[in-house]
């Protein structure tokens, strides 16, 4: 990623409302090209960087350099290549979705014919796009809010909690969408949410972010095959509460999720066949053993010490 100049620079971001920091010394960088995730709970002060972003609100300190121009100084050459939506989309919502598009369209030099109806066919609602946008689903005017992001082709595109409202096929629907447009069109995209399982199968890094502060920056692969002192596996046994009881008890073995036919344990490379055969000692039939790969979530709660409650 060093090898580009960044589409988007925050250097030193703090922004203030009365005695509460919402954002407290973030700096990171997005490039075309990626999916940047944006993760954190609901209040982690991500909004407030997005709004920062996009010139909504004015930090307290620091810098936001997109495509090379500074929001402060140079605010419409560096709003031109940036797309988004942020919180609710706001339309006109007795007017169509095509007459929403046709007019935000003439805000921006050189959209060509047809633009229109190409991004209403990207989102899925090319079939819809004569009725009144107050007739629509919440799922319905997030996609129409992505069309309207994605009708100048902006070198930068930054959605806020995209996913709300969608049902499963409209995430991923907007999963492809953004990462073609990142990976095939040269994009960058940054994308903030709450939701773990979205930003694994979405991003290709992700900023992890709490109180304001800014914890860690890392790819997807380097977060989830992050090593541990241990590993999980799930042992299947024809006794799991009997074997369970004896490796936590007896061996001080931490296990968890104890089934009906399985339970997980906690233990490195280097002893799970210990595991095992003082199992099989004891007069337990083993049914299968399989190590338990980290998930995002996994990683999450390690590097946050498991105090942040995150959906």
């Amino acid at each position: 990623m060093s090898e580009k100049e960044p589409a988007l620079s925050i250097q030193h971001l703090t922004k203030t409302f009365g005695k509460k920091t919402a954002v407290d010394d973030v700096s990171f960088d997005v490039y075309p090209g990626e999916v940047f995730g944006f993760l954190g709970p609901n209040g982690a002060g991500k909004t407030t960087i997005i709004k920062s972003v996009m010139g909504f609100i004015r930090p307290d300190k620091g810098t936001v350099i997109i495509n090379g121009h500074n929001v402060k100084k140079e605010y419409e050459t560096a709003m031109s290549s940036i797309g988004g939506i942020v919180e609710n989309p706001e339309m006109y919502t007795n007017l169509s979705a095509y007459l929403n598009l046709k007019m935000y369209a003439k805000l921006h030099d050189n959209i060509p014919k047809g633009r229109i109806d190409e991004v209403l066919e990207l989102v899925g609602l090319k079939e819809r796009a004569k009725e009144p946008i107050k007739k629509y689903s919440l799922g319905m005017k997030q996609r129409i809010g992505l069309a309207q992001a994605l009708l100048h082709k902006p070198k930068m595109l930054i959605l806020d909690e995209p996913t709300n409202g969608l049902d499963p096929a409209g995430i991923h629907q907007l999963r492809d969408i953004l990462k073609k447009y990142a990976h095939e069109d040269g994009a960058a995209v940054m994308v903030s949410s709450h939701l773990l399982a979205e930003m694994q199968m979405m991003c290709d890094r992700i900023g992890i972010i709490n109180h304001g502060k800014l914890i860690r920056i890392c790819s997807i692969d380097d977060l989830t095959n992050q090593t541990t002192a241990s590993s999980m596996y799930r042992i299947k046994t024809s006794d799991p509460k009997k074997a369970s009881f004896f490796l936590s008890e007896t061996c001080g073995y931490k296990v968890s999720n104890i089934t009906d036919s399985f339970f997980d344990i906690e233990a490195d490379e280097t002893n799970i066949n210990e595991c095992v055969r003082k199992m099989v000692e004891t007069g337990s039939d083993i049914l299968g053993v399989q190590k338990v790969e980290a998930s995002l979530e996994d990683a999450f709660l390690q590097i946050t010490g498991g105090g942040i409650e995150i959906e």
